[in-house]
């Protein structure tokens, strides 16, 4: 029996011995030129890896800009890194083939930017560009996405670094607590006092750091959907009146933004419906600016999602209705709004 049994692991590993270099063969002879996703990829960090030397083409967007490429998204959802050379060709994906395709510079490269990039990886594992393709519409979309975002973060940043001042200043001030608690633990009647300041002063900060924690904590207080006729991005009488009312409730909050996200029905085809879910957006927001004096400022990430996201059946006439419209929302950063308020206690004066 023991023969019998040694003779069969000895044949099991040696059809695994021949199994594992044809699995490897079927695997390399199965990627293209140009595959489209063949990387190793990190599940930890969802990020990919490529082979160095092996030539890739991948479709995504734009994640962040770095000192010499960027991080992109692409289309499974993977990220990487896009490293850019001296010798890097930037350029447009042009539809029309009788004409020269236009050169863009890598200041260009924003976020939000759906781009196509042919390279290779290098030894740190990124992808070094040979080429980079974008259309001029997406480069449009990424401009606009650009310049409401930033403006919002620079806002954000002011804010948590006063807040983060208040809370180094509430910090000092429970130390110096600390520290009059130990004098006046020295004197008769003293501790109760210093006790119930340290308290407040413990609750300052507590309180502090609650407020810093809900800075991206954005409650809605009001949100319409803005109904559009088919293939139109012109506001009607009715959605111009919703609107009234959206501009009206904003200007009575304290530290509110707007979002702004325009849709399509499943009439037309998916590029032209993106244009036009991206057409309305800007419609609803030029009309609080220009009507309603809304600071561009306060409106974050206007964008087109096209046929995405559809909240009735889009087979049906009436479903098509409801999934033509700019969803309108007033959000308001709970840790701007709430105000840090310290209980102090009042103690006794004792004989």
């Amino acid at each position: 029996m023991n023969r019998l049994a040694l003779f069969r692991s000895l044949v099991l590993l040696t059809l695994a011995t021949l199994a594992s270099p044809l699995m490897a063969y079927q695997t390399t002879s199965s990627q293209a030129q140009y595959p489209t996703q063949t990387a190793q990829t990190d599940s930890r960090r969802s990020q990919t890896q490529f082979a160095s030397g092996q030539k890739m083409k991948v479709k995504g967007s734009i994640l962040r800009r770095e000192n010499d490429g960027f991080v992109m998204r692409s289309q499974n959802g993977s990220d990487m890194i896009v490293r850019l050379a001296g010798n890097t060709k930037i350029e447009e994906k042009k539809g029309n083939p009788f004409r020269g395709a236009k050169k863009f510079s890598p200041s260009n490269l924003l976020r939000g930017l759906t781009v196509e990039v042919e390279g290779r990886g290098d030894s740190s594992g990124a992808l070094l560009a040979d080429k980079v393709k974008f259309s001029d519409d997406a480069l449009e979309v990424a401009t606009s996405i650009d310049t409401q975002i930033v403006p919002v973060e620079n806002r954000l940043g002011t804010a948590e670094n006063r807040l983060s001042n208040a809370e180094q200043n509430a910090q000092r001030l429970s130390g110096q607590v600390e520290e009059l608690g130990q004098v006046a633990n020295l004197a008769k009647g003293g501790a109760r006092a210093a006790q119930e300041a340290a308290d407040a002063a413990i609750d300052g900060v507590t309180k502090t750091n609650d407020r810093i924690s809900t800075l991206d904590d954005y409650e809605v207080k009001k949100d319409v959907a803005v109904a559009f006729k088919v293939g139109s991005s012109v506001l009607s009488t009715e959605a111009k009146g919703m609107l009234d009312e959206i501009a009206t409730q904003a200007k009575n909050e304290h530290g509110f933004v707007i979002e702004v996200r325009g849709f399509a029905s499943s009439d037309g085809s998916e590029n032209l419906n993106r244009l036009l879910s991206q057409r309305r957006a800007d419609g609803v927001i030029r009309y609080l600016a220009e009507t309603h004096d809304i600071p561009l400022r306060r409106i974050i990430l206007p964008f087109g999602y096209g046929e995405a996201a559809p909240v009735a059946d889009n087979t049906t006439r009436e479903g098509r209705k409801q999934n033509r419209r700019v969803e309108v929302k007033i959000l308001v950063s709970r840790g701007l709004t709430t105000p840090v308020n310290v209980n102090r206690p009042i103690s006794s004066n004792r004989q």
